[in-house]
Formats: C-alpha cells, sequence, structure tokens
C-alpha cells in the first residue's frame, strides 16, 4: 500500500517530526553490490533534503541492478512507511523485500528467505510516495536489510534516497525512567543531612 503525497503536508504527519533519520546509525550502513563503497550512506537525508542529490546517491555495478541496503538503528525503533526515490530512465529498483534483525545477509540469502513484508515499487522520482508496513510486524527493530532485486529495465539501479517513518522506542523508556527516579527518594540526600548534624537531634 502507497501514500500519496496529495495533501498539504503541514496538516499530516508527513515532516521530519516522524522521520528515523536521526535513528540511523549511518557510520554503520552498508549496502552489497554499490558501485562506489560507501555511497549508501549519501540516501539518508532529513526528509526536507530527500530530492537533494548533490551529496551522492547509491548505484549497483553495471549490469547487475541487486542490490541490498543494511540499515541498523541507535536504538530500537517502530517503522510505519518507508520512502525510496530512484533513478530516472528505468533505473529505479521495481521491488523492494524488508528484512529485520538479521545481520550479515547476502543475496543467497535475500533471496532463499522468506521476507517480512514486500512491495512493488512505482518509479518515485519526486519522492511522493510512501509504502505502508504491516506495522504490527515492524515493532522493536534493531537493524533492517532492504533487498531490491531488479529495476525498470536499466543498465543499473539508482536511489537516490531512503525515508523511514516512525517512531523511537528508546526515547520513550528514557523518558519514563528519568519520572521514576525523580519521584523516589533519593537516599544520598538524608545521609548528608544527618552527618552534617542538619538541626537534627539524637534520641538518647
Amino acid at each position: 500500500m502507497a501514500c500519496v503525497h496529495d495533501h498539504s503536508c503541514e496538516d499530516h504527519d508527513c515532516s521530519s517530526d516522524f522521520s528515523l533519520y536521526k535513528h540511523v546509525d549511518l557510520s554503520k550502513v552498508s549496502a552489497l553490490n554499490e558501485a562506489i563503497t560507501g555511497s549508501v550512506k549519501s540516501v539518508f537525508r532529513s526528509w526536507e533534503q530527500r530530492l537533494n542529490s548533490s551529496e551522492g546517491h547509491l548505484e549497483s555495478n553495471e549490469g547487475d541492478p541487486e542490490l541490498l541496503v543494511f540499515i541498523p538503528f541507535t536504538s530500537d525503533v517502530k517503522i510505519k512507511s518507508i520512502s525510496v526515490v530512484g533513478g530516472a530512465d528505468g533505473t529505479s529498483p521495481s521491488k523492494m523485500r524488508a528484512f529485520i534483525n538479521r545481520e550479515g545477509i547476502d543475496f543467497s540469502d535475500a533471496q532463499n528467505m522468506q521476507p517480512i513484508q514486500e512491495w512493488d515499487l512505482a518509479e518515485n522520482l519526486q519522492g511522493v510516495l510512501e509504502y505502508q508496513t504491516k506495522y504490527s510486524r515492524f515493532q522493536g527493530v534493531g537493524n533492517l536489510t532492504l533487498h531490491f532485486p531488479d529495476n525498470f529495465g536499466g543498465d543499473a539501479t539508482q536511489i537516490h534516497y531512503i525515508g523511514l517513518k516512525g517512531e523511537a522506542t528508546q526515547l520513550k523508556r528514557d523518558v519514563v525512567t528519568t519520572v521514576v527516579y525523580e519521584l523516589m527518594p533519593n537516599p544520598s540526600d538524608h545521609k548528608t543531612k544527618a552527618e552534617g548534624g542538619g538541626g537534627l537531634s539524637q534520641v538518647e
């Protein structure tokens, strides 16, 4: 299922508020079959910068359109939707398959394993399409692997942007923990008062 942005993004959750970009562990993002090593990192940008390709893009080796992208997160996340902006002239990926919490997947694994979800993609050059996940399956995601097996007939596959929407669960846990600690009496406070005299009289 794809969501087309035919509405005002100011009134919907299309903004960076729901973007998981800041929770991607960019230093550990990797791709198999990329023509330029490390170029996969350039496709993760803020939502507002999704069409800014000046920093580069991910491209497969010529004659082999298959790509495998490994995306680890700095904390567990819930993923609601995925957006992929591909290249022109048939170089956009035509299918996307997702695996979660599986490290070290290679092309053989990706082809033989059952993905948690897969989508037929449209050519999305302007970034107006988002592909909804089966949300209940995308909870507690520590890492995401995206397999792009083919494109629309180009010699290579190009990806200019990958956007992930959802929420980071770790942030909510931290907030709850902080509140609990603030409400609990701090034993060290009482100890300091007793040791320093603090105007407390001793009972004989």
